[in-house]
């Protein structure tokens, strides 16, 4: 198995060092030869920032090659719904334990949930540096 996901897009913007690029995502029933009878194919376009070092090589409309670390994917998941999920399950029952009433144990944990959402926004400069992308030309 690949250490890489690649995805092919467009460079639709480039300000400074940073390159936006539009792919298209599509589940593997996207690519279904029947996909148009069928109501599960799914296409999402996104737009991604990559950082590049000289963006003098590139231009709106060029087709490049976005690549990512497989490992960004799982850590993504631990942060957006491991980590809360735990939080707020390990919480709720702490709580319940010590004051045995659920609508306050609920809402401290809901709170706390919230906390640690407002920590992963304050630093979210130092999270995109850990979730960056790459970007190669594509050879035509």
């Amino acid at each position: 198995m690949a250490n890489t996901i690649e995805h092919q897009g467009i460079v639709e913007n480039i300000t400074n060092s940073h390159l936006q690029v539009r792919i298209v995502q599509t589940s593997a029933c996207a690519a279904c030869s029947i996909k148009g009878h069928c109501t599960s194919a799914d296409v999402k376009e996104k737009l991604i920032d990559v950082t590049v070092t000289d963006t003098s090589s590139y231009r709106v409309g060029d087709r490049v090659c976005v690549v990512g670390e497989v490992s960004m994917g799982a850590l993504a998941v631990l942060y957006a719904f491991i980590f809360p999920f735990l939080i707020l399950v390990i919480s709720l029952f702490v709580f319940m334990s010590i004051w045995k009433e659920e609508l306050s144990s609920a809402l401290v944990s809901f709170l706390l949930l919230a906390l640690y959402y407002g920590v992963l926004w304050m630093n979210r400069s130092r999270m995109s540096k850990k979730f960056s992308f790459s970007i190669k030309p594509m050879i035509n």
